[in-house]
């Protein structure tokens, strides 16, 4: 077998994120020799999720300017006995996102085989935050309807505005062919709020409901891309089974595909350096010459990495909060058959926060809320991921949202707050592009729900890796690996 240095890589892929881990899996039945490295001692990257012990770490490091995208990270829990389990029982995703039934991300597991280790568990309701008028009561948090079963018993709505949301949910679902296309395309760019309220006369409250459904971080969405994400919603629903729409990977969301992805691309022979990065590298010369942080010095044919060429210009804040109870109301079935949910998405509308100072909310804050049987935290336990654009009041907002959340669930007694992690996310408006013999991946989103264009670029990558070797019907492709389980093992 040939050492590190004496073998010339067809490919040297930097980082771990969800792009290059699914770049690896596309690469591994392609004979290709692969060398997948990352600066980091975890899989995920951006994407990663980690046990408190690794939170701690990892929070160090962002403050000592090593984590690229994020800033002002920090930890809070109370002293003495917090109620917390031990470090391990808990996996804290970074950047937790929702994956619709009909991505192509979930066809291409599929497809590729990799599914087979990956559990998958049902997104249940998405709710809206009631601020109470009365100082006196709690707030309540308000189910969506976003089934025409749902339109028909749900008592938060009046019989008209019923009416107005059926003709919308009818309308959406076939919303690219004509008539439809002649009435929201001369508002295609103008904000989705403007055409529900003229096409449709929803009031501020309906108009809330289907914003929120699109997952918005700024709630600003336009037309165009808003019916998009609805009419994915909808279309979603009842494909794995009734009464979810979207699918949450289990023990830390992205990163647990991206920890599969590498697994898969090991067996197929690529060779793993955690730890290790890229402290030179010779571009000018073909093959590349890339002297690695170990103190190797390889060749490669082709390079793979990240730019995280990020500013504070746009960034979002998150707050990450473990808490004492199970909340098992906001995990039950709605309908017959259905899974019990794992993951409930809770929208805190623009104006329904205030600042300490008394300023209302100008952006939306959105929840979503994790139940141990995700395996982020104990069964007894929860895990609550805020999430809003930043602004001054940001980080204000965000511990509002947080105890105005527990008010609303509050039963006798309000749950506890046992630990809190704060961040801030930077986003990027940079592109995925090549360079000569270099791939340079754009930063990871920072939506609330996965974005099938991720998966374009990846596919680029893979293209230029193999050049004339790439053939697009084996893309993703592949039989099962001799010794593969059998059809009926395949997780639910």
């Amino acid at each position: 077998m040939e050492s590190l240095t004496d073998t010339l890589w067809d490919v040297v892929i930097c980082g771990t994120g969800l792009q290059q881990s699914l770049l690896a899996l596309a690469l591994s039945r392609s004979d290709k020799k692969v060398l997948h490295i990352d600066p980091n001692d975890f899989y995920g990257d951006a994407e990663a999720a980690f046990s408190l012990q690794e939170v701690e770490s990892w929070v160090e490091k962002v403050e000592a300017g090593k984590e690229g995208l994020f800033r002002a990270a920090s930890v809070e829990k109370p002293e003495g006995d917090t109620g917390l389990s031990f470090p391990r029982a808990y996996s804290l995703a970074l950047a937790p996102q929702l994956i619709h039934a009909r991505s192509t991300l979930l066809s291409q597991l599929v497809s590729s085989r990799a599914y087979r280790q990956v559990e998958f568990l049902a997104v249940g309701s998405f709710s809206i935050f009631k601020p109470s008028p009365d100082p006196s009561q709690n707030p309540t948090l308000v189910r969506i309807p976003s089934t025409r079963e749902d339109v028909f018993s749900t008592t938060a709505i009046s019989a008209k505005a019923k009416r107005g949301l059926m003709k919308f949910l009818k309308f959406v679902l076939d919303y690219d062919s004509t008539p439809q296309t002649d009435t929201w395309q001369p508002h295609a760019d103008a904000p989705l709020a403007e055409f529900l309220l003229k096409e449709f006369k929803m009031d501020e409250e309906l108009q809330t409901y289907i914003i929120t459904l699109t997952l918005s971080l700024d709630g600003k969405i336009n037309t165009r891309d808003g019916l998009a994400v609805i009419r994915r919603h909808l279309s979603s629903m009842g494909m794995y089974g009734p009464g979810f729409a979207a699918l949450y990977p289990k023990w830390g969301g992205l990163s647990e595909i991206a920890q599969v992805s590498c697994r898969a691309s090991a067996v197929g022979g690529a060779v793993y350096m955690l730890g290790t990065g890229v402290k030179m590298m010779n571009d000018q010369e073909d093959p590349i010459v890339v002297e690695l942080t170990s103190g190797d010095t390889i060749k490669t044919r082709k390079v793979v990495r990240s730019n995280e060429g990020a500013t504070d210009e746009s960034s979002i804040n998150r707050l990450v909060a473990v808490v004492g109870s199970s909340l098992k109301s906001l995990f039950e079935s709605t309908v017959e058959g259905a899974p019990t949910p794992a993951v409930a998405i809770v929208a805190f509308p623009a104006g329904s926060l205030s600042t300490t100072a008394g300023e209302a909310s100008q952006s939306p804050v959105y929840l979503s809320v994790h139940s141990g049987d995700t395996g982020e935290c104990p069964a007894n336990q929860s895990i609550l991921y805020f999430t809003t654009v930043s602004e001054p009041t940001s980080q204000d907002l965000l511990q509002r949202a947080l105890y105005s959340f527990l008010a609303a669930v509050a039963g006798e007694t309000v749950p506890q707050c046992l630990y809190k992690l704060q961040y801030k996310q930077l986003r990027s408006s940079l592109q995925s592009q090549p360079n000569g013999l270099i791939f340079d991946f754009a930063p990871p989103a920072s939506s609330l729900a996965f974005d099938d264009s991720t998966l374009q670029s990846v596919h680029d990558a893979w293209k230029m890796v193999l050049g004339d070797d790439a053939v697009e019907e084996e893309y993703l492709t592949f039989t099962d690996r001799e010794g593969a389980m059998d059809d009926d093992e395949i997780y639910d």
